[in-house]
């Protein structure tokens, strides 16, 4: 573990500012860097801090989402196995826990002998509102005792700040991923749409029969729609359906089966 340098910066991509942090996501690859980068600044915005983690409540469970590059391995893993400790403690009954001294601990006794081994002096817990989740904290770890007595305000204001950086970046994660959604449903339907007509026009049947004949060859090959369209649509053209820019597999023989059976439907 490392002591961080006397800095008073805070984190600058605040939900004040969303578009520094859609520049943010978009440079660092994504939520998991952001919090990364999220607990390296708090260890150099909080003097006296040796290392950072955020945790987080997830199916029930506690996890370490992001950890500064001097946390100790199996700092906060120890807590969550233990089922109490000032992370745990602090996400779950969203108060702040403070550990002045660990040497003079006895709130944790088996996770207080842990940490004094590999160096932590003192510990400082502080709750994160994080929304859609239930528990959630920020944990800053001390090689010193008494880090953190004249510091705790700062964290706070620290603890505040991230919250708002995390649940602004949540959004645009949320907003991202229900755009991927509505791009794969578009592609999805335009695939679907130029399989009915190849059928229409070979088949000389109406769209609803298309279809029909389409959903009976995925029942009965195993084969979502969408991939059986694409298939079919690769066959008769050569190239993948519009939109997709790329060939699929081989499904369409489900197509040439169902009609081979006497089931497709001409007008």
């Amino acid at each position: 573990m490392h002591t961080s340098a006397d800095s008073p910066e805070l984190p600058q991509a605040t939900a004040r500012e969303p578009e520094a942090l859609h520049q943010a996501l978009a440079q660092t690859g994504g939520l998991d860097t952001l919090l990364r980068d999220l607990t390296e600044r708090a260890v150099l915005a909080v003097r006296g801090a040796a290392a950072c983690s955020i945790t987080v409540r997830r199916d029930d469970r506690l996890l370490t989402l992001a950890g500064s590059s001097g946390l100790l391995s199996g700092l906060d893993q120890r807590q969550y196995e233990n089922g109490h400790g000032p992370c745990v403690d602090a996400a779950g009954d969203d108060e702040e826990k403070h550990a002045p001294d660990l040497t003079e601990e006895d709130r944790w006794p088996s996770y207080t002998d842990y940490a004094l081994a590999g160096g932590v002096r003192s510990v400082l817990a502080v709750p994160l509102a994080v929304d859609g989740e239930t528990d959630a904290a920020i944990n800053l770890y001390a090689v010193t005792e008494n880090a953190f007595d004249d510091r705790r305000e700062a964290v706070r204001a620290f603890a505040a700040t991230a919250s708002e950086a995390i649940n602004t970046a949540l959004s645009i994660e949320r907003e991202r991923t229900s755009s991927a959604d509505v791009r794969t449903a578009l592609l999805s339907r335009s695939t679907i749409d130029q399989a009915v007509g190849i059928l229409m026009a070979r088949e000389r049947c109406t769209a609803q029969a298309a279809l029909d004949t389409l959903r009976r060859a995925s029942q009965n090959s195993n084969v979502k729609l969408r991939d059986l369209c694409s298939d079919l649509v690769t066959r008769v053209s050569g190239a993948g359906p519009l939109g997709t820019g790329a060939p699929s597999g081989n499904s369409a023989g489900g197509v040439n089966g169902a009609r081979r059976d006497g089931r497709s439907h001409r007008g």
